[in-house]
This record gives structure tokens, sequence and C-alpha cells, in this order.
């Protein structure tokens, strides 16, 4: 059975850093993009960032670029986002999710995604 468990989440002032964590198990995800997703009450969940796991190759929304990166660290099937000059906006439940994608896609519609975590809440303060 695939678990995705995130943690990490919590309140931060408006410039300040959080990491998220995603601890993968039941299955080997070599094949896989993981992702970080993000949501607010009424929207969409809205793409983050990706790594495929094999290579660590990323992917960033443009609202993130500069400020989030995304890792994995395949001996402990864990994948990480590191949030830093965190802003308002970034206020959502995040969520890390696995899937496979092919390569010739990007890797930003939840729909593709068949494994979900339970989400981590992420507030920012003003």
């Amino acid at each position: 059975q695939v678990q995705l468990v995130e943690s990490g989440g919590g309140l931060v002032q408006t410039g300040g850093s959080l990491r998220l964590s995603c601890a993968a198990s039941g299955r080997t995800f070599s094949s896989y993009f993981m992702g970080w997703f993000r949501q607010t009450p009424g929207k969409e969940r809205d793409f983050v960032a990706a790594v495929t796991w094999r290579r660590g190759t990323t992917y960033y929304a443009d609202s993130v670029k500069g400020r989030f990166t995304i890792s994995r660290d395949n001996a402990k099937n864990t994948v990480y986002l590191q949030m830093n000059s965190l802003k308002p906006e970034d206020t959502a439940v995040y969520y890390c999710a696995a899937g496979i994608i092919d390569l010739n896609s990007l890797p930003t519609r939840a729909r593709d995604y068949g494994y979900w975590g339970q989400g981590t809440q992420v507030t920012v303060s003003s």
C-alpha cells in the first residue's frame, strides 16, 4: 500500500522559511515524478514543484522559482520542499503526490498523479 506522509508545515512570518518533507513507502518510486501541489479553500489544487525520482530533474511553478527548492533523498525515500522568502500568498495546504508521467509531458497537472498525501498546512503571516 502506497503511503505519502507530509510533515513540516506550520506558521511563519513573511520572509521566513520552512522545509516540508514527504516520506514515501509501499513501492519502488524510481519511475515516478514526485510533486508538490498547494490548495486554498474554494480553489483548485495548483502545481508548485516536481522532481523525477531517478534523475532528479526539477520543475517549478513561476510563482515559486528562485524561492522554493525541491529535492529527494533516495536512501530515505523522502522528498523535500525547501521554501524561502515566504509570502502571505504562499499560505495553503501543501500536498505531496506521486505519479508516472510521460517524460515528454510537463508534470504540472494534478490529475496525472495517482497517489497523494494527506496535506500539511502552511500559513505565512504578514
